[in-house]
């Protein structure tokens, strides 16, 4: 048997989560419910503008949140990236081991600053980001664990490693490995901008194709570049058939084994969407490795995605995620 479930590659961010108004990304000209890459001089500024709002710090990114997901539900999972030698560097470390992560970053620790993320959360509960990556945009293939990801079932790579030539060689390395070792891939495309931005990068990750795809109906429809979703979903098959589809609060589609399923949305009022697509994603990731069927994961995937919104914070915790398995039925 293979030691870990999933081997997760992305960036090392810490979280610092707002809940803001509509008007603040009017006066900052941030556009609503995407991610921004800023430099350290306007994270600064814009923290400046926000004042005294209440602020909560987490370790985040994509890859992490949804790994630590799959770990809480029980998973054994690996996580590479890059921090830095200071206290936000320590912090992700430790964070992910708490949450039953292995990983080798206080082992590896480089000299700058670690990535951070400001996560702003509109009473919509809509999410913009804006991101300052520090040494995490220099993650490389020799940050590569390529023992750890023989060992792995699943490759899990997000979309954001495409921003940069470094982190993209990493991404393009790790999924050769992957091939090589004969260890399936998954990819998020994360967010839209990647597609619109990078798409010739993330085809040059995907290469001939890989054996899941995770994204929602906007990234879908971008990637596809048409309006209708059933031709998006013929175009997502020409690269994995196999998908993981959020559909936001109509539910998910999920394509297994050459057949979807309609997944239902659990109704919940949501106050924080932040997280809900990567912890839909590890939940996913748990199914396909601890036997479940596909109605079952979808399941599990769409209802611990639906509690994550109706709370602030990018997961849940271990008790909260657990009880989601436990009470399927």
């Amino acid at each position: 048997m293979n030691h870990y479930n999933v081997y997760g590659i992305g960036h090392a961010l810490v979280d610092t989560e707002v809940n803001i108004p509509d008007a603040f990304l009017t006066q900052t000209g941030l556009t609503k419910g995407t991610m921004t890459l800023i430099d350290e001089p306007r994270r600064l500024h814009l923290l400046d503008q926000l004042g005294t709002l209440q602020r909560h710090r987490s370790s985040g990114g994509s890859a992490a949140n949804t790994v630590i997901g799959l770990a809480q539900l029980g998973g054994r999972t690996f996580f590479s990236s890059r921090v830095a030698n200071d206290e936000n560097g320590l912090f992700f470390a430790r964070d992910l081991k708490s949450n039953g992560v292995d990983n080798d970053h206080d082992q590896r620790l480089a000299p700058g600053t670690t990535g951070q993320c400001l996560v702003l959360i509109t009473p919509d509960a809509e999410r913009t980001m804006c991101t300052h990556l520090g040494v995490s945009s220099g993650f490389a293939v020799g940050d590569l664990a390529p023992e750890r990801l023989a060992a792995s079932e699943w490759l899990y790579v997000e979309g954001y490693l495409v921003s940069s030539p470094s982190t993209r060689a990493a991404a393009i390395e790790a999924v050769r490995l992957a091939r090589k070792y004969g260890v399936k891939i998954a990819l998020t495309f994360s967010d839209v901008s990647m597609i619109e931005f990078f798409r010739s990068g993330l085809e040059e990750i995907m290469g001939p194709g890989v054996d899941l795809i995770f994204c929602n109906q906007a990234e879908a429809l971008k990637y596809a570049q048409t309006d209708d979703l059933e031709q998006a979903k013929k175009h997502l098959t020409q690269k994995s058939q196999a998908f993981g589809l959020t559909l936001g609060a109509q539910g998910a589609i999920i394509r297994i084994n050459h057949t979807e399923y309609e997944i239902p949305a659990t109704p919940v009022q949501a106050i924080d969407a932040n997280g809900a697509g990567d912890l839909f994603a590890g939940a996913m990731l748990y199914g396909l490795t601890h036997g479940l069927t596909p109605e079952r994961m979808g399941k599990l995937a769409c209802r611990a995605a639906a509690l994550l919104v109706t709370r602030h914070g990018a997961r849940l915790s271990r008790e909260q995620t657990l009880n989601v398995l436990n009470n399927l039925d």
